[in-house]
């Protein structure tokens, strides 16, 4: 039985510096109370995980990431911060054995699930041999298009493809509905939670 090595190359190192360097950003955001560190935090997550993507040539899926996990999740949250306080309440730490026992079982689900996957590149795994073989034999004549990533994002997953753009369509309103932009209304929550001046301009009384 011959067993599978995997050879120390300029890749894996970057691979494993990016992995190491996503590891310090979530504890430092698991760390911090202000929340808006915690926002450039999560920004830089999702960069650092877009370049871990195209490090493993899945190119499509680094630029979702850049562009909804670092661009428009981190403007939605920007927006969310002006209907909160800008660091958070300090809260006593208690035990919850329940959760934690939870999170254990999950971990070592996934972990045992990893021991079925098929090595990394394998042309014999389901995913080349079969489903990924299909696309690139047929793109060239069900779509006529001459890059795949581009049929499958835009016709063989194209329903998918729409529903995401519907969910981050819908968070944008909802967090531009929730702050009431354009309002007075909404300026004046803003600027209650910021402790500064009201935005309603004060009211002058007529004579008589």
């Amino acid at each position: 039985m011959s067993e599978f090595h995997t050879p120390i190359t300029a890749i894996l190192l970057l691979d494993l510096s990016l992995l190491t360097m996503m590891l310090f950003v979530a504890v430092a955001m698991l760390r911090s109370r202000h929340l808006f560190a915690v926002v450039m935090l999560s920004g830089i997550y999702s960069l650092l995980s877009a370049a871990f993507f195209v490090s493993l040539d899945a190119v499509d899926v680094a630029f979702t990431e850049a562009a909804v996990g670092a661009g428009v999740s981190t403007v939605l949250m920007l927006g969310g911060m002006l209907l909160t306080a800008r660091r958070e309440k300090p809260t006593t730490p208690g035990r919850q054995p329940v959760a934690l026992a939870a999170v254990i079982a999950a971990g070592a689900a996934l972990i045992y699930a990893t021991i079925d996957m098929p090595a990394f590149g394998d042309p014999n795994s389901p995913a080349n041999a079969y489903v990924g073989r299909l696309y690139v034999e047929n793109t060239p004549s069900d779509i006529e298009v001459p890059n795949i990533v581009t049929a499958v994002l835009a016709s063989y997953r194209g329903f998918d493809t729409l529903g995401e753009v519907v969910v981050v369509f819908t968070a944008g309103v909802a967090v531009i509905l929730l702050l009431g932009v354009g309002s007075v209304r909404g300026g004046r929550k803003v600027a209650d939670r910021n402790g500064g001046a009201s935005a309603e301009p004060p009211r002058q009384e007529g004579r008589g």
